[in-house]
C-alpha cells in the first residue's frame, strides 16, 4: 500500500518522463569587475549598513580594540563568545568576559551570552552585505545568529563594490552566511519585528587599513 507522498512523487515523476526538459544554457556574463576608491567604497557601504539600521564605526587597525571595546560596553555586554580564531589583540581593551565557542558547546549556551565578535570574509557595499565564511576568526553559524548583539570586524580591503565582484572572492565549498543589517522582518501587518531570526543589534566596525 502505498502513502499518498508516494503516489504525489510517482506521478511527478512520470510526468517528468513524458515531458522532458530539455538542456538549457545559463548565461554567466556577469558584470565583474568594478572598483572604486576606498574613501566611496567606504561611504556606500556605510551608507547601505545605515539604511539597514546597523551601528557603524571606523578606526585604523590599530584601534581595533578601542572601537570593539567601546561598542561592547555602549550596550552592556559583560560576557561575550568569540570563535576560535579570532585575533586577541581585538579584544585588548575589553574587561568583560571572553569565551571562546566551540562545536562542542550546545547552540542554546549561546543564548546566555550578551554578545559575540567575528571577523569576515567579504563585503559588498552596493548591497551592505557582509558574507562569513566560517574561518578560524569568524565561527559557526550558531555563533553569529543565537546571541542578541553581533560586532563585526571588517577590513576595507575586503570590501567589493557589487555582488559578482565579492563572490569572486569566496570559496564554494565554505558555508557562508550573508548578513544585510541586523536580523529583521515583519508580521502580518508589515509591521517591522526585528531579532527573530538573529541578533538584533548588529554593530560593524570598518578598519580603514590593514
Amino acid at each position: 500500500m502505498t502513502t499518498a507522498r508516494e503516489t504525489v512523487l510517482g506521478r511527478i515523476k512520470d510526468a517528468l518522463a513524458l515531458a522532458p526538459t530539455p538542456e538549457t544554457t545559463v548565461p554567466r556574463a556577469y558584470r565583474t569587475g568594478r572598483t572604486l576608491p576606498d574613501d566611496e567604497r567606504l561611504a556606500l557601504l556605510t551608507d547601505r549598513l545605515v539604511d539597514y539600521k546597523a551601528h557603524v564605526r571606523t578606526c585604523t587597525a590599530d584601534r581595533t580594540a578601542d572601537a570593539v571595546a567601546e561598542a561592547l560596553r555602549e550596550r552592556g555586554a559583560r560576557r561575550i563568545g568569540v570563535p576560535a580564531g579570532l585575533d586577541p589583540a581585538w579584544l585588548g581593551t575589553y574587561e568583560g568576559e571572553v569565551q571562546q565557542d566551540s562545536a562542542a558547546v550546545p547552540a542554546s549556551r549561546l543564548d546566555a551570552l550578551d554578545g559575540v565578535v567575528t571577523a569576515s570574509a567579504v563585503s559588498c557595499a552596493e548591497t551592505g552585505t557582509i558574507f562569513l565564511d566560517g574561518s578560524p576568526d569568524q565561527g559557526r553559524r550558531a555563533l553569529s545568529l543565537v546571541p542578541d548583539l553581533h560586532v563585526c570586524v571588517v577590513d576595507l580591503s575586503t570590501v567589493e563594490v557589487g555582488v559578482p565582484e565579492a563572490v569572486a572572492r569566496l570559496v564554494p565549498e565554505r558555508p557562508t552566511t550573508l548578513i544585510s543589517g541586523p536580523s529583521a522582518t515583519s508580521d502580518i501587518e508589515l509591521e517591522r519585528v526585528e531579532g527573530v531570526h538573529g541578533p538584533r543589534t548588529l554593530v560593524v566596525v570598518i578598519r580603514t587599513d590593514r
